[in-house]
């Protein structure tokens, strides 16, 4: 595809919305030392207004680079990124522990990010 025909794809698929935005990825490793951490988060009641207020902490939470909400025995899933574990610490009290409707967390270190990948196929008429 030429690089005219390419633009005048993309543009069309922002006009639709099927093009959220538009990101830079930065190589993390290259800038700080950085931990990435799982966390599976249970909560102890199954109410959706408690789990909106829980959500609504997530977004506001610059760490939380990912949520998820899941299905099974955990609630939601997370992941997170922080610099080292006292920064994690201070996540957990400010985020988690704060949290009166979780029950538990389960912390899961990242010892070497094999994967990541952050792109979608589309449908080839798209």
């Amino acid at each position: 595809m030429s690089p005219s025909a390419c633009h005048a794809r993309v543009k069309r698929l922002r006009g639709t919305g099927l093009i959220e935005r538009t990101v830079a990825l930065v190589n993390s490793e290259a800038i700080a030392a950085c931990l990435y951490v799982v966390v599976e988060v249970t909560m102890e009641r199954d109410d959706k207004r408690l789990y909106r207020r829980f959500e609504q902490r997530v977004l506001e939470a610059v760490e939380v680079k990912q949520c998820y909400k899941v299905t099974g025995e955990s609630d939601f899933m997370l992941i997170v990124s922080v610099p080292d574990m006292d920064a994690y610490d201070r996540f957990c009290d400010r985020v988690l522990y704060a949290e009166p409707n979780l029950r538990k967390f389960r912390t899961l270190l990242s010892r070497h990010r094999v994967k990541f990948d952050t792109s979608a196929t589309l449908a080839r008429n798209v």
